[in-house]
């Protein structure tokens, strides 16, 4: 058998973030979310097209 560890209770980590910061994730996070939506349209018609030229 393996070494016995003992389980540590979880931590908490406290960052701080600045406002404008704040403002330029969550702007990244959408243009992040639009991106992937239009990549899942593309790939639903290339998924959908191949079945239409049959």
């Amino acid at each position: 058998m393996g070494t016995v560890h003992t389980a540590l209770p979880a931590q908490t980590l406290y960052v701080t973030i600045r406002r404008d910061e704040l403002r330029q994730l969550k702007s990244e996070r959408d243009q992040l979310k639009q991106e992937l939506a239009k990549l899942r349209l593309q790939l639903q018609a290339s998924q959908v097209q191949p079945l239409a030229a049959v």
